[in-house]
């Protein structure tokens, strides 16, 4: 007991240390994992001979995350994707696996090794890949949304290839005899295993799986909402954890039982349940088991890392991850070419999916065990996996170099000639101000509206909507617009700094216009309060309270008190920024302005007196 809880503390404090350092740096959690085991294996030697059972274990995250994507993915969804699903994605796939094996069969690797190399190399990592595409806001574009069909489709192909592999074994694990069974080779060890399929005959063995593939998906279909229901009934919330864990666990032994692969009971099991009523319930209640199983199999991975063996030839192994992320990238640009991605898109694309990735380290494992990769040539792959991995941070630098260089060069589109003025000059014709434009036009005023997104624009002509075409912190076409005569200007533009910008520039200009200023946060209000805006709307501040007066009409308030409360903290709320403003210094994160806190807390409290007070006048006139 005490050395698990050892060993189990030492796994959970190098996780706790090192992931949260690596995510803080930018180089994702699944690095973290990585550096973490590296750190309390190889480095400082805190673990040793149970890690090869532990990552048995461990590698339960990899069905779990399957089941997962399994239940993201409708069949519906899948059909309509499948262009880029099968164009995008399995073209990169089946032409990386080519190339690469291309490539080991010249250094003299067995055909059956080559392919198997190339099929564990081709794919990227998910993990790094989504998160950096997150985090810089490039998921939306069409560079990113290429990206995540390519993840996708390497995510669904790993359930085939881990069905292929076993069929590349050097030693196979199972043997047909003479009568035509299916029997387990003599591998000089033997253990007591159940299976369905073992001493059968293959006509057989094909209908026991194709009835055990069978049950999953009527099982899904028929069974799990009966099951759902009898759990909600009892109103246990850890009954519901069991049940999604009991689904995932009991179809990877079916599917171990007639000789296939776990993960692809559960991937077959979560597509099953995508429709589901439940799936979000299953979704909430796996995911952290998932997070940690697969962090664990990172660790494990990361442990079992030889470093001497990389201080052995650094240069060649860098130089292998090197040619990996060469051959990628070639065969990604040109795919991305051939799908017509242009420009910073195309970059991206490249640059993003040219290492390998995380199920790498999954498909190398198995192939390990499955005897289908020598365990030498697995540990360098390992190490190149691993090395390509923490290369990717550079790729995505190189691709910001070479955004803002092709940003600089590319040609802007040339602005409208402005030939209208009007009292209202809207920046910004944005979700935002849409809004703004339908309501003043529709009172029977005029406005100029002014956008640089050509596509915004040519979107709202379509509705019959004029604007025109130019960046409305240019003062030229400000001027143009009518600057100098109208009445309001709303600045409602995407990007917060231009949004700052124009006002500064417009209160400068014309000190007597009234500016309203769409603001993306409270930090974005006093950048504004002090350029010169008269009105400051938050860009959720409004939605939110008018969600919050719907609370207190469900739980308890009349209509009337409800909207007084939210009258009430509205102007509360106004005070208290233009007072907070006063406090408010640029630079120094709120939290550590002593002035502004406490004010905020002493506001906070006058908020929390005015509503009690409201309440309790409500509470006498209802008496």
């Amino acid at each position: 007991m005490e050395e698990f809880l050892y060993q189990a503390s030492i796994y959970l404090a190098a996780a706790v240390i090192a992931v949260p350092l690596s995510a803080r740096l930018g180089l994702g959690s699944v690095l973290g994992y990585l550096a973490a085991g590296i750190a309390i294996g190889p480095v400082l030697g805190l673990v040793g001979a149970e890690t090869e059972d532990l990552q048995h274990v461990a590698e339960f995250g990899v069905v779990m995350m399957l089941f997962l994507i399994g239940l993201e993915l409708e069949p519906r969804a899948l059909w309509d994707m499948r262009d880029k699903l099968l164009g995008l994605g399995g073209l990169q796939i089946g032409l990386s696996t080519l190339a690469i094996a291309f490539v080991a069969i010249t250094a003299n690797q067995p055909w059956t090794i080559a392919l198997a190399v190339g099929l564990t190399l081709s794919l990227s990592s998910t993990a790094i890949v989504l998160q950096t595409l997150s985090e810089k806001g490039l998921m939306q574009t069409t560079g990113g949304r290429a990206t995540f069909s390519v993840l996708l489709t390497q995510d669904i192909a790993v359930i085939p290839i881990l069905a292929l592999l076993p069929l590349l074994a050097i030693y196979p694990n199972v043997h047909i005899t003479a009568d035509g069974s299916i029997g387990r080779a003599d591998t000089g060890a033997h253990h007591d295993t159940l299976s369905l399929v073992e001493g059968l005959p293959g006509w057989a063995v094909t209908l026991v799986t194709i009835a055990a593939v069978g049950f999953v998906v009527l099982a899904g279909i028929y069974l799990t909402r009966p099951l759902f229901r009898f759990i909600h009934a009892t109103r246990l919330r850890e009954m519901y954890t069991a049940l999604a864990l009991m689904i995932v666990v009991g179809i990877s032994f079916l599917m171990t039982l007639v000789g296939l692969s776990p993960a692809l009971g559960a991937f077959i099991a979560g597509v099953v349940l995508a429709s589901s009523e439940f799936r979000h319930e299953m979704e909430s209640d796996l995911e952290p088991f998932k997070g940690l199983f697969l962090g664990l199999f990172f660790i494990t991975v990361g442990a079992g890392i030889d470093v001497g063996f990389f201080f052995e030839d650094p240069l060649d192994l860098i130089g292998l991850a090197l040619l990996v992320i060469l051959i990628k990238g070639i065969i990604l640009y040109l795919v991305g070419r051939a799908f017509k991605l242009k420009g910073r898109d195309h970059w991206l694309f490249t640059l993003g999916l040219a290492q390998a990735g995380e199920f790498g380290f999954v498909l190398l494992a198995f192939s390990t065990q499955q005897n289908v990769i020598p365990p030498a040539l697995g540990q360098k792959l390992l190490m190149i996996i691993a090395l390509t991995m923490l290369i990717t941070p550079l790729l995505f630098i190189v691709y910001d170099l070479l955004s803002r260089n092709l940003r600089e060069r590319s040609p802007q589109p040339q602005p409208d000639k402005i030939d209208e003025k009007g009292p209202v000059i809207i920046a910004g014709i944005g979700r935002f101000g849409q809004i703004v434009n339908r309501l003043v036009q529709a009172s029977g005023f005029k406005t100029v509206i002014l956008d640089n997104n050509i596509e915004t624009i040519q979107l709202m002509r379509r509705f019959g909507v004029k604007g025109f075409l130019g960046d409305p912190t240019r003062p030229e076409l400000l001027r143009a617009a009518g600057i100098d005569k109208a009445q309001v200007l709303v600045a409602a533009m995407d990007d917060h700094k231009q949004v700052t910008k124009l006002v500064a520039y417009a209160r400068r200009h014309r000190p007597d216009i009234h500016i309203v200023a769409r603001a993306r946060d409270r930090n974005h209000v006093y950048e504004l309060y002090q350029a010169g805006a008269n009105d400051i709307v938050r860009e959720v501040f409004d939605a939110a309270l008018r969600a919050g007066r719907y609370v207190l009409e469900n739980v308890g308030l009349s209509e009337y008190e409800a909207a007084q409360a939210e009258q009430t903290f509205y102007h509360h709320d106004r005070k208290t920024v233009r007072d907070l403003a006063e406090l408010w210094i640029p630079g120094v994160p709120t939290a550590e302005n002593k002035a502004y806190v406490e004010r905020s807390q002493l506001l906070e409290k006058d908020l929390e007196t005015a509503l009690l007070q409201l309440a309790e006048e409500n509470a006498k006139k209802s008496a």
